[in-house]
């Protein structure tokens, strides 16, 4: 009974010709390897071997096209990875500078900016695989992240008290916005006019307005006494898609805090414990949904969003970190691999 029971859920959750298909991808950076989620049974779909320390993930506007960074801190060299979600495969890989971390690409897809332990962002045209320019930014450059409309990157240098802003159009430093520590994981509003950020130091998360490029919030997480850790920080943020909450991972602590957007300053409204090492977060396209990276218990933690409780916990590789969700758009079933 139990088994027709299964087998009868997992029919119901295969995608019928034209519909679009949801998975969750996860970077395993202690390791070699990616984890496919099905995000309609949270259940892993395949391993990937990719290389090996996988620290970067993202996709074009479209979500037909991902995007990895290889850190492989053994070598020289990174690389930047081509990944068709379609059929889970690598397509295409290109060596890129030492040790990149978290890159970004503009919504068209046509553009990456990789940030590299030589102190620079490494611009690459995707199309054509090549190294458009370097753009020196100082410090270690570690998280980037695009503006919505693919006009701005933007740039958290770890050892640095500021994020770069470039322009895309010309690949030139366009202005900072400076903070009290060191930035770490980072957000930005969809208008493009509210900047959030982790900083070392911090329980907590910065609200900066983009035109001004100033800090308008320093925002602590409330934590119990008996608990706090004062050499503590956050690592992980994300905005809901409807921008009325934002979610942060406290590291140490073990937990992640949702915050109250439409009031200013944001106000703490939840605190959910985790399983270990909360470090990276994304969202399901509708919202409801938030899922985890948990580097300590080797598994992504799936969040209902409105009850605030776990209700899936699913195991991954050696030290996940970056977790990307992804709707794809459907294909019929007389599209070929190649369309």
């Amino acid at each position: 009974m139990k088994l027709a029971f299964l087998l009868s859920a997992l029919l119901l959750a295969v995608p019928r010709p034209g519909e679009p298909v949801r998975k969750v991808y996860v970077a395993n950076s202690a390791g070699d390897d990616l984890h496919v989620i099905d995000a309609a049974t949270n259940q892993v779909l395949k391993r990937v071997v990719v290389g090996p320390q996988p620290h970067g993930l993202c996709s074009n506007g479209r979500g037909d096209q991902l995007f990895l960074t290889i850190e492989n801190t053994e070598g020289p060299e990174g690389e930047l990875l081509w990944f068709d979600p379609y059929t889970d495969t690598v397509t295409r890989r290109m060596k890129i500078g030492p040790h990149p971390n978290q890159l970004a690409v503009t919504p068209d897809g046509t553009i990456a900016y990789i940030p590299c332990d030589d102190a620079t962002w490494w611009v690459v045209d995707l199309a054509r695989a090549e190294v458009v320019t370097k753009i020196w930014t100082g410090g270690r450059p570690h998280n980037t992240l695009c503006s919505p409309d693919g006009k701005t990157m933007f740039l958290g240098p770890k050892g640095s008290y500021h994020v770069v802003l470039a322009d895309t159009a010309t690949h030139k430093v366009s202005g900072e916005i400076k903070l009290s520590d060191a930035p770490r994981p980072i957000a930005l509003s969809k208008d493009g006019t509210r900047f959030y950020a982790n900083v070392d130091t911090l329980i907590g998360f910065e609200v900066a307005d983009v035109p001004s490029r100033k800090v308008l919030w320093r925002v602590e997480a409330e934590v119990p006494e008996d608990q706090l850790r004062k050499a503590s920080r956050s690592h992980g943020l994300g905005l809901r898609p409807d921008e009325r909450e934002l979610w942060m991972c406290d590291v140490f602590h073990d937990r992640t805090y949702v915050f109250d957007l439409t009031v200013e300053p944001p106000r703490q409204t939840a605190s959910i414990a985790m399983k270990g090492g909360g470090y990276w977060m994304c969202f399901s396209a509708d919202g409801k949904l938030c899922y985890i990276s948990e580097r300590i218990g080797n598994t992504v933690a799936v969040i209902d969003t409105a009850t605030k409780e776990t209700v899936a916990r699913i195991p991954v590789g050696n030290v996940p970190k970056r977790v990307l969700a992804v709707t794809l758009p459907g294909k019929s079933s007389s599209r070929g691999k190649g369309d």
